[in-house]
């Protein structure tokens, strides 16, 4: 079954043609079923088919599927590439089971699978590089997971499993702190350059539509229901403002191509937390859409600029590679005008209207300042990558 390298690649893409047409035709709707009925207590779990989740699927499966078309020629030579698409397939579904999960108890399994998977997909290259890098990702996560599963017992005490029931404010600082563990911000980014040392098809999953955005969509999700106070609101304004700044910075002296496009990768994630802290998280969720679809294109020209640099990665030595590839050029240059929002280019919209709500807000005249430097970082480097 599925032996074939393309066949996972068809399997997504119907996926992805499914949730499009459930998203146009089909009310939302949740189908609900019970687990344990022990004595007078019933466990029920339920599945969300909403405007954001399908959403959400679509952008997943999309990209998913182009991932392992991309790994079928690029992992080509791997001896066990089935079983590094049987890895992949599972990290993929973990994301699906954190997406359309309507318990808390089954988003706790989604949760735990992406940090597992994750761990396994970044040693997938032998050595003590990947394997210390892979620890570093597990611990750093594993220490998000003490806040999740620490809101999952009070919510336990509270008898709350269903995310439509109402949440006190400590669930909400908790669940605040997990999200930001997962989603690389300061200080627990450090683990997402170190997932570099995974093969260029996870990165482009990773950095786009998965495991980094699992924090924001569960922000996102539980939103209407959490009640963001005014010191939540400015955690989250403090966290993101600091990451993008960070991220941004330390992408301007780096020469690695792929280690570049991950610290972007946490300079984006960092203005999306900021989005949600000004209380606008449709917004952060617009441009995490734009920001998944540009990084995994990002990532899939870049992994062919390194095939054919025989994995080369410093861009010191990758000036006229445009010339000998010049479709993927063409790509890459593209990708990287998206990333610095240029006029009309789908970044454009989503960095534009972020910038617009930050300029009518309130919020001090210091986050201001970072998120304009940060955002005058993130030119900078991204005209380092023009090739």
């Amino acid at each position: 079954m599925f032996k074939s390298k393309n066949q996972f690649t068809i399997l997504l893409f119907c996926m992805s043609a499914m949730f499009t047409y459930s998203y146009l035709f089909m009310p939302c709707s949740i189908v609900e079923f019970n687990v344990l009925s022990l004595y007078s207590y019933d466990l029920t779990m339920s599945i969300l088919f909403d405007k954001v989740s399908l959403l959400f699927g679509i952008v997943v499966s999309l990209i998913a599927s182009m991932v392992f078309l991309f790994s079928s020629n690029y992992m080509i030579e791997d001896k066990n590439m089935y079983r590094f698409n049987w890895i992949l397939l599972s990290f993929v579904i973990s994301m699906y089971i954190l997406i359309f999960s309507g318990s808390l108890l089954v988003i706790l399994i989604g949760w735990d699978g992406l940090g597992i998977t994750s761990f396994v997909l970044i040693i997938y290259y032998e050595g003590n590089e990947a394997l210390g890098s892979g620890f570093q990702t597990f611990l750093v996560n594993r220490f998000g997971d003490i806040f999740i599963i620490l809101s999952f017992i009070l919510f336990l005490f509270m008898g709350i499993f269903q995310l439509w029931d109402k949440i006190s404010m400590l669930i909400t600082i908790v669940l605040s702190l997990a999200a930001l563990t997962k989603s690389a911000q300061y200080p627990f980014s450090s683990w997402l350059p170190a997932a570099m040392a995974a093969p260029t098809p996870v990165s482009a999953l990773v950095h786009s539509s998965t495991l980094v955005t699992a924090g924001i969509y569960l922000i996102i999700r539980m939103n209407c229901l959490m009640q963001l106070s005014n010191s939540v609101k400015s955690m989250l304004l403090l966290f993101g403002a600091v990451t993008c700044f960070l991220g941004g910075a330390a992408a301007l002296f780096e020469y690695d191509l792929k280690k570049i496009i991950a610290l972007s990768t946490l300079s984006q994630l960092g203005l999306m937390v900021y989005t949600l802290g000004l209380g606008y998280p449709n917004l952060a969720l617009f441009h995490l859409f734009t920001h998944a679809l540009f990084k995994a294109l990002l990532f899939l020209s870049a992994g062919s600029f390194l095939m054919c640099t025989f994995s080369c990665q410093d861009i010191r030595y990758m000036g006229s590679i445009s010339s000998t590839m010049p479709f993927c050029g063409v790509i890459l240059n593209i990708c990287i005008m998206c990333l610095m929002g240029l006029p009309f280019l789908s970044a454009f919209y989503s960095k534009h209207a972020i910038l617009d709500k930050m300029l009518m807000s309130n919020v001090n005249f210091f986050s201001f300042l970072i998120m304009l430097m940060a955002t005058l970082f993130t030119v900078m480097y991204s005209i380092r990558l023009v090739k």
